[in-house]
């Protein structure tokens, strides 16, 4: 039998306990234990719903992977590229890809009879997955792109729509200059969508790849660039080597030379403010783990000058210093897994309750959501509380020793 455990628990089990002091002490470390776990999981569950909340937002607008033409880098004029079916073969064969899209950028101004606008115009063809598109809709419909006809049907943004007093059904004009050659196009509002990425909602729109192509003046098989969505996120490296290895630096049927870029190094400020929220999370879970660990030390204090004579007692039956250290420590893994058990449910349920109700919410022109996001990783919560738990037992460690200093002759007359 373990001496150490079994009289640990008779202490912890001990209902008829009166003490004024200990009890309270015991109720105190439980809450502190609690509150810094609640604090902790909850931090965390925002910390990566907010992370990939926006990153998705980001990837939705550039995807994984871009492959485009090397000129783009001198100047702003854009550059084609021949994205013809022998390009996109090569692409969606690579390992790790798992689909390739042609896309046209192209720019110019939303003019109504009250208002004119800059725009960026993205053109898309049928292959391009609107998924991210239709999960931001508020109003209409995604249309039917194409690379070989013009429905000049216009997707814009809430903030665009807001802006220029557009709704669904609308028509509007866009002027386009090539050359000092003035092109104008007439619109029609397919749909609305709004995302809260301010830097894309203000300029971006979306219609169809032809439309775009002849915009700018370029033949059905060119195209600004091709994008990449990888089937593993986490390995979007690893796939950028294979686009190093095998598409960087070739030439396509055109002569133009292609290189590709990663959505790190597409929106390289995005993710760098992203990873500071790392820095922000390591802060928070010391802080509270330091909360947990000072509570559990000065209840472990009071705990043991409450049972100094038992202590006495103990060791005058001929217990070691040593076992009754580990009676002590073993007291607090129940006060601590206590705190663990309601902190879990507190911080679980305040997750859980943010996730389907969204009652937090925030600015979305500040924070690019209109609520606080939650992902609740149940591994990491896991993690958390078995970190939690093992380093408040190794911090009472230092304090247990006190008991080596409790003499039985005089524990037993204490009082």
């Amino acid at each position: 039998m373990n001496f150490p455990l079994y009289i640990a628990k008779r202490i912890y089990s001990d209902q008829g306990d009166k003490r004024k002091v200990s009890r309270p002490a015991i109720r105190i470390a439980t809450i502190g234990v609690a509150i810094g776990l609640a604090v902790m999981i909850v931090t965390v569950s925002v910390v990566l719903g907010f992370k990939h909340t926006i990153r998705d937002k980001v990837v939705g607008f550039g995807s994984h992977i871009q492959v485009h033409n090397i000129m783009n880098y001198n100047g702003s004029d854009p550059h084609p590229i021949c994205a013809n079916d022998s390009l996109m073969k090569a692409v969606g064969k690579l390992p790790g890809v798992a689909k390739a899209e042609r896309f046209s950028m192209t720019q110019g101004i939303l003019k109504t009879d009250e208002d004119f606008l800059g725009i960026a115009i993205k053109g898309i063809a049928e292959e391009y997955d609107t998924t991210f598109l239709s999960q931001h809709l508020i109003a209409g419909n995604i249309t039917s792109f194409s690379d070989k006809t013009s429905k000049y049907k216009l997707l814009v943004s809430k903030m665009i729509a807001d802006k220029m007093r557009l709704k669904v059904g609308d028509k509007v004009f866009g002027y386009f200059i090539d050359n000092q050659d003035v092109r104008t196009r007439k619109f029609t509002i397919s749909g609305i969508y709004q995302t809260n990425m301010t830097r894309f909602d203000e300029t971006l729109c979306f219609t169809d790849l032809h439309t775009a192509n002849k915009l700018n003046g370029w033949t059905d098989n060119q195209a600004t660039g091709i994008e990449v969505l990888v089937k593993d996120f986490e390995k979007v490296n690893e796939t950028a080597n294979q686009f190093i290895d095998n598409i960087n630096r070739t030439s396509d049927e055109q002569g133009n030379s292609l290189t590709s870029e990663t959505i790190y190094e597409l929106y390289p400020q995005v993710f760098s403010w992203l990873e500071l929220l790392d820095i922000n999370v390591w802060i928070i879970l010391a802080l509270m783990v330091c909360v947990a660990g000072f509570t559990m030390i000065s209840g472990l204090l009071i705990i043991i000058l409450e049972r100094t004579q038992m202590i006495g007692i103990l060791k005058a039956l001929g217990a070691r210093n040593k076992t009754v250290r580990h009676t002590f420590l073993w007291f607090s893994v129940f006060i601590i897994g206590q705190g663990l058990f309601w902190g879990n449910i507190v911080g679980i349920g305040i997750v859980l309750l943010q996730k389907y109700t969204g009652f937090i919410t925030l600015d979305p022109q500040t924070y690019y959501v209109s609520e606080a996001p939650m992902e609740l990783n149940l591994p990491l919560v896991a993690l958390i509380n078995i970190a939690t738990l093992l380093i408040c037992v190794f911090v009472l460690i230092a304090p247990s020793y006190l008991i080596s200093h409790i003499h039985p002759a005089k524990s037993m007359r204490y009082e």
